[in-house]
């Protein structure tokens, strides 16, 4: 009786132990989860296509897909015979007008400002002479040496020379006189514009090589040597690295415990164990259902709250809609941005 007393006492000690060791397991568990939010979502980027500004058939890819570029790097090249024929012509343009302003500008020269006297003078002699004999032949018309005809025919070279003599006097002064103001500011505009279409030109020449406008990853050659580019085709996709975030939806149940700047973790099933920390960047002010390709606690029907957690891939492991974990320490205080992991961008929507 003994014995079986104390193996009834025993199965109760080790049944209350039981029974104790599962209410603390319980405390502990739902202590924990009220101190760490979960959230499922995927990892998204940003990503631009890059396009010439000229059209002309490409003749040159220089990356493919899975290069990492920078920015400013030479991607791609076009057909730029035709561009370098404008920017000559253009350039040619703007040089004939410049020596035309400039001849404006220094007006007449010595040599031509005498050359112009000698030419008054002289028409200024013949002038004179036409005068002279014009006077000599009206004092001989009443003597009958001469007739009506010559005295017509003397007043005429008379009128004539006057006129030479006049039109060369004229051509003197505007000599000494130089060129119109306005003038010269037609021909200032003139060479203006022959720049600026020169500058022009001269842009589209460099428009037929394509630079990375950002530092990144090829995802994607859209075009390949022959094809025609336009300013309306891509030539690549191009996945910016940073930032790098996860795009994941909190219930309206939660929203009120978490902030902007809270740190987070975040891990995924293609690298078991490996933690990766971020901080929130971005909460959305208006609800929406959640999407479909999300996995939620919570019904799909329900309404949530966007949220990004941006995040730290120093090993760049991480890829585009590869699906994605987050962990929230409820308990943080204070930011939760990384230096030298680009919190800077945390703000942006």
């Amino acid at each position: 009786m003994k014995i079986e007393s104390r193996r009834a006492a025993l199965v109760l000690l080790i049944a209350g132990a039981v029974v104790a060791a599962g209410v603390l397991y319980l405390v502990l568990r739902r202590s924990a989860g009220g101190k760490v939010l979960t959230l499922y979502g995927d990892v998204d980027i940003r990503e631009t296509q890059p396009a010439f500004y000229d059209t002309g058939p490409v003749t040159q890819l220089l990356v493919s897909e899975g290069a990492r570029v920078r920015k400013g790097e030479l991607i791609a090249r076009i057909d730029d015979s035709r561009y370098v024929a404008a920017l000559a012509q253009a350039r040619q343009q703007a040089d004939n007008l410049q020596a035309a302003l400039t001849r404006l500008l220094h007006g007449s020269r010595p040599d031509e400002i005498a050359r112009d006297k000698a030419t008054m003078a002289g028409l200024e002699a013949v002038y004179e002479n036409a005068r002279i004999a014009y006077t000599r032949t009206v004092s001989l018309l009443p003597h009958g040496v001469v007739s009506t005809q010559d005295r017509d025919d003397a007043q005429a070279t008379v009128r004539r020379a006057r006129d030479n003599y006049e039109a060369a006097r004229r051509t003197y002064v505007l000599a000494v006189k130089g060129p119109r103001a306005e003038d010269i500011i037609a021909a200032r505009h003139a060479y203006k514009a022959a720049v600026a279409a020169a500058a022009y030109a001269r842009q589209e020449l460099l428009d037929t090589k394509l630079y990375a406008p950002v530092d990144g990853v090829i995802e994607n050659r859209i075009l390949e040597p022959g094809d025609m580019a336009s300013p309306a085709t891509p030539v690549y996709t191009i996945a910016l690295t940073n930032p790098l975030w996860v795009r994941a939806y909190v219930p309206e149940t939660d929203l009120g415990r978490i902030r902007l700047g809270m740190p987070a973790t975040v891990s995924t099933d293609s690298f078991p164990g490996r933690v990766y920390h971020g901080w929130i960047g971005y909460l959305s002010p208006t609800a929406e259902f959640t999407p479909k390709n999300i996995e939620t606690p919570q019904l799909r029907t329900s309404l949530v709250y966007q949220l990004r957690v941006y995040v730290c891939d120093a090993r760049e492991e991480l890829r585009l809609g590869m699906p994605a974990t987050v962990h929230i320490d409820l308990t943080a205080k204070g930011a939760g941005m990384t230096p030298g992991c680009g919190p800077s961008h945390a703000a942006h929507p």
